[in-house]
């Protein structure tokens, strides 16, 4: 009886979009990121880091505060005044 053999090849998936390109080529590896955290500390020193992180964190504060307000039907009706409350468009009247 013949026996048939049966050979592998390995599938092909094609060039990578170029999205993932980019990413494939931005990705920072351990290496990289403890280099980026040196430089980091070096630039800063480390009395600053907590400060400037503190100081992110209140601007994410901050913004998100702006968003809920922004997001808000009065303050939408604030803007289709252009930016006015009622009290100041009635004194400008």
């Amino acid at each position: 009886m013949p026996h048939s053999s049966i050979i592998l090849k390995p599938i092909e998936t094609g060039p990578l979009n170029n999205k993932q390109s980019i990413a494939h080529n931005m990705a920072v590896s351990g290496a990289e990121a403890a280099i980026l955290v040196a430089i980091f500390i070096f630039l800063f020193g480390a009395k600053k880091i907590p400060e400037l992180a503190r100081n992110v964190g209140r601007a994410k504060g901050e913004f998100q505060k702006g968003l809920t307000e922004a997001t808000e039907l009065e303050s939408i009706s604030d803007m289709d005044r252009g930016g006015m409350t009622e009290s100041v468009l009635s004194e400008q009247e």
